[in-house]
């Protein structure tokens, strides 16, 4: 997972984008072809344990292994570290990614 912007509380259009990858196995790491993906979803993890989940949509075509979301009201809610997980259903299986980590600050107004 990369995400390099800042995020905070009610944020609204933050876009989280997620690279599934696949690995072989020699050992090898690239980007997973989800091209073919019935479900693309974003899980997050709140500071406080809640969880919520949301639709993805691919970055290009999917070929390259990139979903993306971007946020709406009340997805931001809470101040502090944050965990974010992808999962995507193919034909061929179902995986999740790793668990990121993002930070969300508080705002003085």
């Amino acid at each position: 997972m990369a995400f390099t912007e800042q995020a905070h509380v009610n944020d609204i259009g933050t876009v989280f984008r997620v690279t599934v990858f696949d690995t072989s196995s020699t050992g090898t790491t690239s980007a997973a072809d989800i091209s073919t993906a019935t479900a693309k979803v974003l899980y997050f993890r709140a500071p406080n344990g809640t969880t919520f989940s949301r639709a993805a949509v691919f970055t290009s075509d999917g070929s390259d292994g990139k979903i993306e979301y971007a946020t709406v009201d009340g997805d931001l809610n809470t101040a502090g570290n944050w965990e974010l997980q992808a999962s995507v259903v193919t034909p061929d299986g179902s995986w999740n990614t790793n668990v990121g980590n993002f930070r969300v600050y508080e705002n003085i107004h």
